[in-house]
């Protein structure tokens, strides 16, 4: 049975009389800097031996790696594998050694074959600059719209096409087959983002004035329905299911404080950096919200303390300035607001509730306000809104004042 010393010796063998031989110091070295364990560097340094063998046998030089050369030894060389001695083939791993691999090489400008970005791609990217520069957009929304504006391109154009005037009949075609299957609030989303990339095209010169019409939103009228809440009760449920042996719990327990008790969206919890927590002042500043304007809230007792726990006991040591970071490497990878989420539906499930989203929470802190006497000013400050008129949905919470000035019903006794 081979020992651990004499594999980690067929590892350098194999990588050192390798095209990857230039480059293992540095690869090295970036695993160390992102945090990875000393096991998983031997794992990935092992995968990248493997690939480093294959590139020999096949007289690949190193400026030749690309993503495509990545996706050709892991989909067409590792079903068939024969290579000789003891080599990770497990695709997982490999792919993700493979990753730190090719963003190393980005990272340090080392000259690789990499493939032109697709014309889809590359128009996309200038609708992006246009709604970032010219539109004000947040990050989340541009990341949505450009999400649905591609499927639209590659629903037309497909992968690696030139494009082309777009025509009415497959635009047509296109939103008939996302409103079918979306909600009307998730239809409204879609049709949002393609009259903003008609408008974008316009701009270039385009004639839209035919295809505009096209776009109907489907009926989604506002404040026809009540705000979905929890009870106080639920709340402290999901707030309580943070117990042991659950994985990261503090960062998850601190997390939905945030969520709870400041009413802030999945993207201000992931964008929350140490230098916005005022501990003298009991103050967290939100810089980063959906407003762009920088508010400053009280710090609750409870949020301050959950923070302040996961700070001192689990969050791991690194460069990061973030509150919330990755507990896994590379733990210098913001985080994405897909992680709140997660967070939270899971705790749901844990509780035994019949909810998914996170915005609930900010509905239930309305109407807690609302029950403590508090005013849709009020509401409108501490859910920073830009504009009053988007807090009017709470009213229907607050019954007091709606029993103030209820009138009688027409044909009844009182």
């Amino acid at each position: 049975m081979a020992t651990k010393a004499s594999t980690f010796r067929a590892v350098n063998t194999r990588i050192v009389d390798s095209p990857l031989a230039p480059v293992v110091d540095d690869y090295r070295r970036h695993m160390n800097t992102r945090g990875y364990a000393k096991g998983t560097q031997h794992q990935y340094l092992g995968c990248i031996a493997h690939f480093a063998v294959w590139m020999g046998s096949n007289n690949i030089a190193l400026d030749q790696i690309q993503p495509d050369l990545v996706a050709r030894f892991i989909d067409k060389h590792l079903p068939v594998c024969r290579c000789q001695g003891k080599v990770q083939r497990i695709p997982s791993q490999i792919r993700a050694a493979l990753r730190q691999l090719l963003s190393m090489f980005q990272e340090q400008g080392i000259a690789t074959a990499w493939p032109v970005p697709d014309e889809v791609e590359l128009e996309l990217d200038r609708f992006d600059t246009y709604l970032h520069d010219q539109r004000g957009l947040a990050d989340n929304t541009r990341f949505q719209r450009r999400q649905i504006v591609g499927d639209l391109l590659r629903y037309q154009y497909g992968e690696g096409r030139q494009l082309c005037p777009m025509k009415v009949t497959v635009l047509r075609a296109f939103l008939n087959e996302r409103l079918e299957r979306w909600s009307p609030a998730s239809g409204a989303v879609v049709t949002s983002a393609t009259r903003a990339y008609l408008r974008y095209r316009a701009l270039q010169g385009d004639n839209v004035d035919a295809l505009l019409p096209t776009i109907l939103s489907p009926a989604a009228w506002r404040l026809t329905s009540l705000p979905e809440t929890l009870t106080e009760e639920e709340i402290e449920r999901v707030l309580g299911s943070f117990e042991p042996p659950l994985p990261s719990r503090l960062r998850g327990a601190a997390v939905a404080q945030c969520v709870a008790r400041l009413g802030l969206r999945s993207s201000e919890v992931v964008e929350l950096e140490l230098e916005d927590i005022d501990w003298c002042a009991g103050t967290v500043t939100i810089r980063r919200c959906k407003s762009r304007r920088v508010d400053v809230m009280p710090l609750p007792v409870t949020v301050g303390a959950a923070i302040a726990e996961y700070l001192k006991d689990e969050r791991p040591t690194c460069i990061s300035r973030r509150v919330f970071v990755r507990h896994c490497a590379p733990v210098e990878v913001p985080l994405r607001p897909s992680l709140v989420g997660r967070v939270i539906r899971d705790a749901y499930q844990r509780c035994e509730l019949p909810y998914s989203r996170v915005h609930i929470f900010r509905h239930s802190l309305a109407a807690r306000m609302l029950d403590a006497g508090g005013t849709l000013k009020e509401v409108a400050d501490i859910l920073r809104h830009r504009d009053l008129d988007t807090a009017q949905i709470y009213a229907k919470l607050d019954e007091r004042r709606l029993a103030a000035v209820a009138m009688p019903w027409p044909g009844s006794a009182s």
